[in-house]
């Protein structure tokens, strides 16, 4: 009975041999009850997004086993690539935008692992076992119900992390094939791309817990000389965060005038640059201010790809860059992979 949480991965540096192999979606990780004709579409924290996909309730009744319970990401494919924004705008509070969407940009549901079916729970199955299952319980599924493509070839799984990216996947999931399934453990491993960008520090926010810094906000200049927000840095020891303030004192400004970003509480100023403090549909209340610098300090993150015109994560910060002048700080400077069309991708599960 939902909510269950999904099964975890923790990161890894290279694909392990022995395993069985399956790209890495970019979407939202869900776990499907269906009992007869009724659907629950539970999220990574087991909320429900039902309501949100109204279009996948429908499908999911066509495409599963009378009853069953199925892991899987729900994605929105646009010209021919996984698109993470348009898939968030479906978290909105009215119905009536929802159904707008729905019909606008339908999505997807990727199914990767089968947790019940009819009577049997599945969970201390091994995963051959529960893929063997899959398979067979979605011989006849059509989309926008997938079947996720998977192998036990290191050799063309290493081509998948390859190749992949160019259709907006985030690299390879290894897992062992006597693994059983164990909600929000740990247990497979995943592989993604990690690039590197030098970057303006253009302000940080305060962490939670007190007067040290929570997240160094990064920018980047696009080729009309603006400086357009495009992710933070967050991953600091606490003794680190409390050196960050007086680290950064000589940069704050009193009066964030004169700041690149100094519209960031008006709403329509996001609608023609990029800036922090944006509401979230997800943080809700959150407090989002922050505390502008001069971006006059360069710092190297790590980053494992772009979004639009963004850091899909965050970012892992390397280094401060004394050498590098923030105007040199531009998008061309970042590597793009070669496109690939999701079609082949899903193309592989046949």
């Amino acid at each position: 009975m939902p909510p269950v949480k999904p099964m975890l991965a923790k990161s890894v540096a290279k694909i392990p041999p022995g395993m069985q192999y399956e790209a890495k979606w970019d979407g939202f990780r869900a776990i499907v009850h269906r009992d007869g004709d009724q659907i629950e579409i539970g999220s990574r924290t087991g909320k429900s997004l039902s309501r949100y996909f109204p279009e996948l309730v429908a499908a999911l009744k066509e495409n599963l086993p009378a009853r069953c319970v199925v892991d899987g990401e729900i994605v929105i494919v646009h010209d021919g690539r996984l698109d993470f924004d348009r898939l968030t705008e479906r978290i909105h509070p009215a119905a009536s935008r929802v159904k707008m969407l729905a019909e606008k940009t339908p999505a997807s549901f990727i199914a990767f692992d089968l947790l019940a079916l009819g009577d049997d729970a599945l969970l201390d199955t091994p995963l051959t076992d529960r893929r063997n299952a899959l398979v067979q319980a979605l011989s006849t599924a059509r989309p926008p119900v997938h079947l996720a493509p998977a192998t036990t070839d290191p050799a063309l799984a290493q081509e998948w992390f390859e190749q992949f990216e160019g259709a907006g996947l985030d690299g390879v999931i290894a897992k062992p094939l006597d693994l059983p399934y164990r909600p929000d453990a740990r247990l497979m491993f995943k592989i993604k791309h990690e690039r590197t960008a030098d970057v303006v520090v253009a302000g940080f926010r305060f962490h939670k817990s007190g007067p040290i810094v929570g997240s160094l906000l990064l920018g980047l200049y696009d080729d009309r000389g603006g400086l357009q927000h495009v992710g933070v840095c967050a991953a600091f020891p606490m003794k680190r965060r409390a050196e960050l303030v007086d680290e950064l004192e000589p940069l704050r400004m009193a009066d964030p005038d004169g700041h690149p970003w100094a519209a960031w509480a008006e709403e329509s100023a996001h609608e023609s640059a990029r800036l922090p403090g944006a509401q979230s549909r997800w943080t809700g209340k959150k407090d989002l201010s922050w505390v502008p610098l001069r971006p006059e300090r360069v710092c190297e993150v790590a980053y494992d790809h772009m979004e639009g015109d963004r850091f899909r994560h965050t970012a892992q910060f390397r280094r401060w860059r004394p050498d590098r002048v923030p105007e040199s700080c531009t998008y061309a400077q970042l590597e793009e992979a070669v496109r690939y069309d999701l079609a082949e991708v899903l193309g592989e599960a046949d």
